[in-house]
């Protein structure tokens, strides 16, 4: 059943599902047919929501402690997941999921084998777009911020090899930080610190509130210490940012200071997905005017100008 000309009802097949840290992992699945062509032009920042309600629950043993009295909840919602990579194969199209254990719904993610079949509604919502002139794009995420992050890196560098592109990740430790692991120190010292990025030929910084990896404090600071000491120009320069709310907030002041150019990827709780249920919107400024105007994550974002997001911090 299709829901528009280019989004539908499309099943995949999981290829793999792997933990890259103690409750972070890596799903992929596959879309074949009409889903590999639908998939196929998915866009950083997109999200398709996934149909958990029949995967099963892990050994009793095994659950977290602070899951134990969550994990035998009915997941009766499908749940909104970004993409960090879509490669197309030989008439198929993977994408990969990165998702942390929280609740009862991620938790059933993580039984999930090579051969099943799971629902997956998509492409949904509006992505990143690249403005003529841009010659540096800054990406910095908080948290489990970086998958569309991770998505964006792989599209600009297929498709604009005119942008340099730079990376930040923030987190409150290095046990935070939702990647694989850190490179050698010879390319950290090169300034590849983190492979996801190092991949596309992209030289990434890390902050952690603690110090216990890169840069002691917050990404936000680690940001602005970069953007004064590199002083990149103005009009060329572009940020894409995803993650805690008080931390694109602060982006979003960083940018508008700077006057830089900035894009938001924001985060609501959905039901629907498609702008059914309503239940997601963002206060937004209207040009010229005090008055706030609600826009819907799932239909006009996630993503959105920097400038036009009234944040709820």
């Amino acid at each position: 059943m299709l829901i528009t000309v280019d989004k539908g009802i499309f099943s995949a097949v999981v290829r793999a599902n792997r933990q890259i840290g103690q409750r972070f992992y890596r799903l992929t699945l596959e879309f074949s047919g009409a889903g590999a062509e639908a998939f196929v032009k998915f866009r950083p920042g997109q999200f398709a929501q996934l149909d958990l309600s029949t995967a099963a629950l892990p050994p009793e043993e095994t659950i977290p402690v602070d899951l134990v009295d969550t994990a035998q909840r009915k997941i009766l919602l499908r749940r909104p997941f970004s993409f960090a990579d879509i490669t197309a194969q030989r008439g198929k199209t993977l994408a990969e999921i990165l998702y942390r254990v929280l609740g009862p719904a991620t938790l059933r993610m993580t039984t999930l084998s090579p051969s099943d079949s799971i629902s997956v509604i998509g492409p949904l919502g509006n992505g990143f777009s690249v403005p003529a002139g841009k010659k540096m794009a800054l990406l910095v995420s908080g948290g489990m911020g970086t998958p569309p992050l991770q998505h964006l890196a792989q599209f600009l560098t297929a498709n604009y090899t005119q942008i340099v592109v730079v990376a930040f990740a923030g987190a409150k430790s290095a046990s935070e930080l939702p990647f694989e692991k850190r490179l050698d120190a010879i390319s950290q010292e090169l300034g590849f610190s983190l492979p996801e990025f190092a991949r596309y030929g992209i030289k990434s910084l890390v902050a952690t509130d603690d110090g216990s990896a890169g840069f002691t404090g917050l990404v936000t600071d680690c940001l602005t210490q970069w953007l004064e000491e590199t002083r990149p120009s103005q009009q060329t320069t572009i940020i894409y940012a995803c993650g805690p709310e008080a931390m694109l907030a602060k982006i979003a002041e960083i940018a508008y200071q700077k006057r830089i150019d900035c894009q938001i990827s924001m985060e609501r709780r959905m039901a629907c997905g498609f702008g059914v249920c309503q239940s997601c919107a963002i206060g937004c400024r209207v040009d010229g005017s005090t008055e706030t105007t609600y826009r819907l994550c799932c239909e006009d974002g996630p993503v959105f100008d920097g400038k036009d997001i009234m944040f709820r911090t």
